[in-house]
């Protein structure tokens, strides 16, 4: 019974942890820029920059998730082993439950910042030219939110590693 309740209560705090870095993902608006035919070159150069930073901030907020999360997963993994064998209370399959949804509802606002990633790299023509390095990372992330869906969150943390990846090489990519 204490045991569960410890366990409960970890998830807990990593769980307010995952809420920090969702806060993140917040989009960030700057006013109407005007873009004259000789600054053109300029504006490309501060596209590409900000298409660097903003590469750089998903890299930190993946990357705290899979810290997070790596925690979070073996405590819930092994709550469902200990219910299973009918050796956790009463209320754990309960408690457990609303903590794999509230990674998974984590999950998703972290996907929510990866698909306007993606999307920017889409339509912007100074980007573009990186798309190829960071596309697929929306679709990878969507899988990894279903693994952590079916209870494979382990599983799960792994695609998510391959979305740092991506994210890396696309920012090693930039000039």
């Amino acid at each position: 019974m204490k045991k569960t309740f410890i366990k409960s209560a970890i998830i807990g705090l990593c769980l307010l942890c995952f809420a920090f870095s969702a806060a993140a993902q917040k989009r960030r608006s700057t006013g109407k820029r005007t873009v004259k035919p000789a600054a053109a070159a300029t504006t490309n150069n501060f596209e590409i920059r900000a298409g660097a930073e903003k590469v750089s901030t998903q890299i930190k907020n993946v990357s705290k998730f899979l810290y997070n999360l790596g925690g979070v997963a073996r405590v819930i993994e092994d709550l469902d082993r200990d219910i299973a064998a009918r050796k956790a209370s009463r209320n754990a399959d309960s408690l457990n439950t609303k903590n794999k949804q509230a990674v998974v509802a984590t999950m998703k606002n972290l996907r929510a910042g990866l698909v306007a990633l993606e999307i920017e790299f889409r339509t912007k023509p100074a980007l573009k030219n990186y798309l190829f390095q960071i596309q697929g990372i929306s679709d990878m992330t969507g899988l990894a939110e279903d693994q952590a869906a079916d209870g494979q969150l382990t599983e799960s943390g792994r695609t998510l590693l391959l979305v740092v990846e991506k994210l890396s090489d696309t920012l090693a990519a930039l000039p």
